[in-house]
């Protein structure tokens, strides 16, 4: 499911060095070994045979990859098995979208994608799917055409402003800047009827690279499908909410499920946009919302261009077959090390998210030999292969709510990769593991260059703060970056990918590992030309970086699978938050400055005097006014969590190397639920399923991460009163959080 340009490690806040004490002394003899098993012409291999013919959930080829890594990962001799469970997929069995009126009509949109030549996958087009996104609400409407830029709420209230209005009408927008099932939600709360959305030239076509075959960007009929069931609720199945979707479970009627949009949904082209576009009058579009077609973009918003569009679907159960594998550990059974990647694509799905799948089986197939050359993990690790991820998460969703209290009991932690491709390092997840992931990187070579891959994303995050172009962000993480005795930080995680329902609603320790920025898969992303060809000519030829994301995950989890105490290192997190609420506050008086503003700018006429006479346009809205916010709860919070972390990490770095087996196994204990006291069973404002207080989806970003949400979305979003409640709310989860350190923290002082 995701879709990356440049990973980067991307929380500002950064700690000295300090040895860890459960790397103390990673096993690099063993290290060595298993580097050398990971083989990268067979991963290849792989990646051909599993990429064949199209791996949606349902498709003959998608079960044929579960039942052959099902026989992979036990002839390597893991404990392995297939989970089933039933999962409400819709496919489409009828679509349809023409122009009926205006220039150019009438016009009829293909929804199909060519062969490309010279790529023999394309040419398979039996069982691939045509043009569609999954939850969309079928439908079969006519009506006018607005443009609509990205369909962010910005552009709604720019919309506002030029007299535009989308009720009753059909919208069309371009992918980019958020997610792609908050453009149809949002035309459906405004009043649309229909939506389109559309890839821009600008955002991954010719404006961006030359067009496949020749390049790697999308070419002209290429189109981008995916899920718009509203992830933001809760991912999974929409009828089985906070439960696993096993054969019998009891269901909410699809016109109840809260996560299943109402209106019908398509992609398309920019081939085919074009003529739509070409077709709008109305208002000329600003600047910002101008793509790279040879046309002047129009708002439209009257009669003069009509469009019919027709989603009808097979809205039947579909099995998900996730293969789950298993190493018992020798001496601490009980505790697990889960790593897992997602299985099926869109069409052939050889970048996403076989390029991660294959190197999840490379390690798979090297842990498995060493094992039987002698070595025994201590803790259990478990390998999962997901299916049903593209949809919205399902497999992992499902598998993790079927047996959500086992976990909560025994997983250390959950390592998660989706697609992956040539260039740099990029990782997100819980900042008590930011130290962890710096060690393990210092270790592993980048193919390209031969320094390691941390020495290498430290050096482009040095060089991008040079540019001209560079953003405040940018320049912080190079000046940081510059202070080579310091780690390089990670970045929070938001959704899009399998760690969700480990992360968020189970409040496990995750991490989300790929590579990626010189071999991005974007121009293909959910098209039929994600294909072997493609991925290996421009993504990652002679895969190399399979080869990399093996041994930099690998090594993750042989580490953690053998620590002999903790490897995290709670004081980085301590800071990252305390960077969080410094946010927050800045967020909170930018907020009261805007509505001030604007008041002034209202009363005094500005808007009407700077204006365009000779284009109509209304005064924007005016804007809640802003009080000041009390964050004294928050603040002492944290200060309590950085004397717990410090305390802690002082304690474990003096001690960790004399505890007795008995203290350790205490330590471990203590250590294992404690991400869990992040949560609250409130949940978050208008999606409890989201528990954890410092990491969540955002509710108009998607897949991107908004920290401490409950009170920066409650500000961004001038809830008020939300904002105060979950200052309270974080607040308890942080001292929740410091009690349990200083519990783990007795433990070493043989309490």
């Amino acid at each position: 499911m995701s879709s990356r340009s440049r990973l980067l490690f991307a929380a500002v806040a950064a700690a000295a060095l300090l040895p860890a004490a459960g790397l103390a002394a990673p096993d690099k003899a063993l290290e060595a070994k298993f580097d050398g098993m990971i083989d990268n012409a067979e991963m290849g291999g792989w990646l051909k045979t599993m990429s064949a013919e199209p791996i949606h959930v349902g498709a003959p080829h998608n079960k044929k990859n579960a039942e052959m890594t099902l026989a992979q990962f036990r002839s390597w001799g893991w404990d392995a098995k297939i989970e089933t469970f039933w999962v409400l997929y819709p496919t489409p069995k009828e679509v349809a979208l023409e122009l009926t009126a205006g220039a150019g009509a009438p016009f009829k949109a293909t929804l199909t994608e060519r062969p490309i030549p010279g790529d023999e996958s394309s040419s398979r087009t039996q069982d691939q799917l045509p043009a569609y996104v999954a939850f969309q609400g079928d439908g079969d409407v006519t009506a006018p055409l607005v443009y609509v830029n990205y369909g962010m709420p910005a552009d709604y209230d720019a919309l506002e402003r030029l007299g535009v209005s989308v009720k009753g009408k059909i919208v069309i927008a371009r992918y980019g800047a958020g997610w792609r099932g908050l453009k149809p939600k949002l035309a459906q709360e405004h009043g649309a009827v229909g939506a389109i959305i559309y890839s821009d030239p600008r955002d991954d076509g010719y404006s961006v690279d030359d067009v496949y075959p020749k390049g790697a960007a999308r070419p002209p009929q290429g189109f981008q499908r995916g899920s718009v069931a509203d992830m933001t609720v809760f991912p999974g199945d929409p009828t089985t909410p906070g439960y696993g979707s096993t054969k019998d479970a009891k269901r909410v009627a699809r016109a109840d499920a809260q996560t299943i949009l109402k209106i019908p949904t398509l992609p398309l082209s920019y081939g085919d946009a074009q003529v739509l576009l070409a077709a709008l009058d109305g208002p000329v579009a600003p600047a910002a919302w101008r793509g790279s077609l040879p046309i002047t973009y129009h708002v439209g918003g009257g009669d003069g261009a009509r469009v019919h569009i027709k989603v009808e679907s097979d809205w039947s159960l579909k099995p998900a077959y996730n293969v789950i594998a298993t190493l018992k550990g020798k001496t601490r059974p009980d505790e697990w090390i889960v790593r897992g990647n997602h299985r099926d694509g869109w069409v052939f799905g050889a970048s996403d998210p076989l390029s991660g799948h294959v190197a999840m089986m490379g390690e798979a197939k090297a842990l498995g030999a060493l094992v039987k050359a002698g070595w025994k993990p201590k803790r259990t690790i478990v390998y999962t292969s997901w299916d049903a991820e593209e949809p919205m998460l399902l497999g992992s969703t499902e598998w993790a709510e079927t047996h959500a209290a086992e976990l909560k009991k025994k997983a250390l932690v959950y390592i998660n990769s989706d697609s992956n491709s040539r260039g740099f390092l990029g990782v997100g997840g819980s900042h008590s593991l930011q130290h962890f992931v710096n060690e393990v990187s210092a270790d592993v070579i980048d193919p390209q260059t031969g320094v390691s891959v941390r020495d290498r994303l430290r050096a482009g995050l040095e060089v991008d703060a040079t540019s001209p172009t560079a953003t405040p962000r940018q320049v912080a993480l190079g000046k940081m970056a510059t202070d080579h005795a310091r780690d390089l930080p990670i970045e929070p995680l938001g959704s899009g990918s399998d760690y969700s329902a480990f992360l968020q609603n189970l409040g496990l320790a995750s991490l989300n590992v790929g590579f990626g920025g010189e071999g991005d898969s974007g121009g293909v992303y959910h098209s039929a030309y994600d294909t072997y060809e493609h991925h290996s000519r421009f993504v990652d030829p002679g895969h190399a970086y399979a080869g990399a994301l093996a041994k930099t995950t690998g090594r993750m989890v042989m580490r953690l699978a053998d620590a002999d105490t903790p490897v995290q290192r709670y004081g980085d997190l301590a800071d990252v938050v305390g960077g969080y609420v410094d946010e927050v506050k800045r967020l909170a008086d930018t907020r009261r400055d805007e509505a001030q503003t604007r008041a002034r700018l209202l009363a005094a006429g500005a808007y009407k005097i700077a204006d365009d006479p000779r284009v109509s346009r209304a005064d924007p809205s005016p804007l809640p006014a802003s009080p000041r916010i009390d964050f004294g709860k928050l603040e002492a919070a944290v200060a309590r969590l950085k004397t717990s972390a410090t305390t802690f990490d002082q304690t474990l770095a003096s001690k960790g190397p004399t505890l007795t087996d008995a203290q350790k196994v205490r330590l471990d204990a203590a250590i294992l639920p404690l991400e869990q006291r992040l949560l609250r069973d409130q949940g978050l404002p208008f999606r409890p399923w989201y528990k954890n207080m410092l990491y969540a989806p955002g509710r108009f970003t998607g897949y991107g991460a908004k920290t401490l949400p409950g009170v920066r979305e409650a500000i961004e979003e001038r809830r008020f009163d939300d904002a105060a409640t979950y200052i309270g709310l974080t607040a308890e989860a942080l001292i929740d959080y410091a009690a349990g350190l200083d519990a783990a923290t007795a433990v070493m002082n043989g309490g």
